[in-house]
This record gives C-alpha cells, structure tokens and sequence, in this order.
C-alpha cells in the first residue's frame, strides 16, 4: 500500500467539498470510489470496509454524542423564546453612557448566549437582525459593527458549552487513546469532554476580555453616549440592575447548572445537556413564550441538524478507514516525526494547516477528516491532548471569521441590509481574526492556560 495514494484521497477529497456536495456524501462517496480504484489495481485491501459496521454502531451508541442533539434543542429553544433580544435590549441600556456602549452590549450578550446555547449561526444572524441596524444608526463605523457581531457570534465556538468541543472532545479521545496504545501504552488515559470544557474555559473568557478592550480603545472616540433603546423609559429606569439580574439570571443560572455540574464531577455532559434542554424549555415557560409551535418547531430543527452531524460522522468514519487502508496514517506520521522543532515544529505545521483548511471547510468536516489524521502522531510526540485541543478550538473558531468563506460572515451578510457592504464586512473582521491569533500564540507559549483548570479539577 502506497501512502502517495492517501493523499490523492485527501486531494480529491478536498476538491468535490470545494464543488459544493454535501458533506457526508462527499465523504462517503469519494472513500468508496477511491477503495474500489484501489482494489481494482491492487494498492488497497477491502478488509479494511470490514469494520465499518462496527465504527456505525459505535457512532449509534456513543453515549458523549448524545450530548449533541440536546444542547442543539436548548440553543434552538433560547432562540424562539427570544433570549438574545431580551439580553441585548438591557444589556445596552447598562452600558448607554460608555463610548461603544453597543458594541460592548453585544460582546458581553454573546458571551452570554455562547455559555449558554452554543450554537454560532444562531447567535450571528439574531445579533445581526437586532443589533447591526441600531448601531449604523447611531453612527458605528459598518466595519466595526459587523466585526463586532461575528465576532461576538463566534464565541459559541470556544466557550463551553460548545457543540464544537463535544465532538473535539470526542474524537481527541479516541485518538489520544489510540497514541496510547500504538506507544505501547495498554491501559491507557482517558481525556473527555468535560475535560476540554474545563480547558476552553479560560482561554475563551481571555478571548472576551480582548474583545472589550480592543473596543474600548477603538470607540474611544466614537459614539459617546448610547441613548436607551426605544421604549425603554420607565421600564427600565432606576429599577435597571434589578430587572437586568432578572434576564440575565436565567441564562447565568442555565451556564452555571450545565457547566457546573460537568465540572463539579457532578453529571457528564450528556446528563449535564439534558439538564440544559429542561432548562431551556422552563425558562421559556418563565418567560411566558413556550407553546406547542415553538416546541414542534425547536424539536425539527434540532432533528435536522442532528442528522446533518451524525451523517458527517458516518461518512468520515468510512473516510478514516479507506484514508488507512492506503497508509495514508503512517505516512503522516512519519512526516510530522521528521519535521525541525520536534513537537512545536509538528504543532506549528498542523495549525497553520488547520488555519489555512478552515478558509473553506466547516468545522465538522476538518474535526472528522482532519483531526483523527493528525491527531494520534501529534500526541506520540509528546503534545498534551488538552492542549491541543483548546488550540484546535481556537484555530476553528477563526475559521468562522476568515474572509472569504468565513460561515460567519455568510450568516452576517444574509441579513445585513442592503447598503452594508462585504468589504466593510471583511475589514471589520481583521482585527479580531488577529486578537484570535494572538490568543493562539499565548497558548501555544503557555500552555497552563489550557491545562490549568482540568489539573485543578482533577485534584
């Protein structure tokens, strides 16, 4: 078996997702016709198919995976039960006297809607109908308000709980007990998703924490004083701190039981997820929004996106395999071992790829063809599974942003009105795609800032 021809896969792989296909078929369907190429001439053995069955079933009762469709429903639910509108119409208020008082109103709900939804289109596109138009009213720069939005939307990626560091988690398991073993290692370590929320956690309150003050510096001089937003007045008036604690302490409280309890040891996330979804559901009720309709529809969104994912999952397990039975794994292997700079040399190699892939692959598809390739070489040479994750996160999450297939800027510019233009767009997410590399380069400089948290945690 040739490792020249795993790369042909990889290649022509890369080529059809550039043509459009969807994902999963794309990925079943190039593995399947390059297995039956490689059998024809005698470079790939079907056995290795044989345990596709297994792989399937193992997706099927993944435990960690059930974690998906649950925080996806809470998401869902906190969107129809107008959450982020709630927050934001508030959270401008409190900061209506601060020059880019409406920018940092967004940064700060979107750190509030990612730990507690997770869901990154969701976030961009309700910001960008509630928030974009007030602020090119009130004179923000469009640059620095839609940077500010995707910016701000993009926080679901990393901050915990996170649909993207679920299936990280997951596949950074699997491979990191994979290195294990293929180091001799038989009874190897887990790492688990509750692990890597705990890493992502203060990598992405740091990442909030640029945000603001890179605000704060650039509307300095802008917009000195955020008026209340319309029909405010009274309502909100002296009684102000009060009635924010009482919208924004039902999103609080859902971040601190989900989050909590996986942290605390308390729940895994898949327990932790369901306790999201009722959560979400009771603070619709609370809100007085839920009905039937909202619940028919959270409920089909949720199915669809679902089946989007697990779909993936099915196609790039199969990928996985016939990417194997090329050797293509010991080939990449064998090139990240021979790389100058040892472990920092194969890491820097793999993240400027990751960086350069996510211009026009979506996160799934570069954490389920990507990851498991070099994954398990990457922690044979002594890379802290942690660690490379919370790197991983990050480096997604500004795949959100790059132009010019940025997902977030797709979401932002679908509803955007008409005079906003795309090169205002690009402009204004620049200097936070290089605040999001500048959170890469401190944690590739110290990593303890990934892995101090899961070390206290873990006693």
């Amino acid at each position: 078996m040739t490792g020249g021809a795993a790369w042909w896969l990889f290649a022509a792989l890369f080529a059809a997702l550039l043509l459009g296909y969807p994902v999963a078929f794309t990925l079943a369907g190039v593995s399947l016709l390059a297995a039956l190429i490689g059998w024809w001439t005698g470079a790939f053995d079907p056995a290795f198919l044989n345990a596709l069955p297994s792989r399937v079933f193992g997706i099927m009762t993944n435990e960690t995976l059930l974690a998906v469709p649950l925080f996806v429903l809470m998401g869902v639910v906190l969107e129809k039960a107008r959450l982020a509108e709630d927050l934001l119409h508030d959270a401008a208020a409190l900061f209506r006297g601060v020059p880019g008082g409406m920018a940092l109103a967004v940064v700060i709900v979107g750190a509030l809607l990612a730990a507690s939804s997770g869901i990154v289109g969701t976030t961009v596109v309700t910001m960008g109908l509630l928030a974009l138009p007030v602020m090119l009213r009130r004179g923000y720069p469009a640059a620095v308000a839609g940077g500010t939005i995707c910016a701000a939307g993009t926080l679901g990626q990393l901050i915990p709980p996170s649909i993207a560091l679920v299936l990280l988690g997951d596949v950074l398991g699997n491979a990191y007990q994979e290195a294990q073993l293929a180091s001799g290692v038989f009874s190897p370590r887990a790492m688990s998703v509750g692990d890597l929320f705990a890493g992502a956690l203060l990598p992405g309150l740091m990442l909030v924490a640029l945000y603001i003050v890179f605000l704060l510096w650039r509307l300095k001089d802008g917009p000195q004083a955020t008026p209340p937003p319309p029909g405010a007045g009274e309502h909100l008036g002296r009684h102000l701190w009060r009635h924010l604690w009482r919208l924004a302490g039902g999103p609080l409280l859902l971040m601190l039981a989900v989050l909590g309890s996986i942290l605390g040891g308390i729940a895994t996330p898949t327990e932790a997820a369901a306790v999201g979804a009722f959560g979400a559901l009771l603070l619709a009720v609370v809100r007085r929004r839920f009905s039937l309709d909202l619940l028919w529809q959270a409920a089909g969104r949720s199915v669809r996106i679902s089946s989007m994912v697990f779909m993936i999952l099915i196609g790039a397990a199969l990928f996985s395999l016939v990417f194997r039975g090329f050797g293509g794994d010991q080939e990449v292997r064998a090139v990240l071992a021979d790389l100058p700079g040892g472990e920092y040399g194969a890491l820097l190699i793999v993240m400027a790829a990751v960086f350069v892939l996510g211009f026009a692959l979506d996160f799934i598809e570069i954490i389920y063809v990507v990851v498991p390739i070099v994954g398990p070489p990457l922690m044979m040479l002594g890379v802290d599974p942690l660690w490379l994750g919370v790197l991983l996160a990050v480096n997604l999450q500004t795949s959100f942003l790059t132009p010019p297939f940025g997902f977030a800027l797709f979401y932002l510019r679908g509803v955007a009105p008409p005079e906003f233009s795309s090169r205002a767009l690009y402009r204004g997410v620049i200097p936070f795609i290089a605040l999001q590399l500048a959170l890469m380069t401190l944690l590739l400089v110290f990593p303890q800032f990934a892995t101090w948290l899961p070390a206290i945690l873990r006693g």
